[in-house]
């Protein structure tokens, strides 16, 4: 079964549910995610194309990564 990135799903719950991502969202630029408490305040409406936009990285970019971390992304 592939692992699913869901778009419109905020970054709190996809991490919740692959803690494995914050690595791959940190190299991506998301670093902000690392600071205490960042997950549990700001995580919670931030989506991934919200924080792409507000760090000025390309959705393509995001959706390359993850491919290439073996999860499926859905838009």
């Amino acid at each position: 079964m592939s692992k699913v990135i869901d778009m419109n799903k905020t970054i709190y719950e996809l991490t919740g549910e692959n803690p494995e991502i914050i690595d791959i969202l940190v190299g991506l630029g998301y670093a902000d995610i690392t600071k205490p408490g960042m997950l549990k305040t700001a995580g919670r409406f931030m989506t991934l194309p919200k924080g792409a936009a507000l760090k000025k990285i390309a959705i393509e970019e995001i959706v390359k990564t993850f491919h290439e971390h073996g999860f499926e992304v859905k838009r």
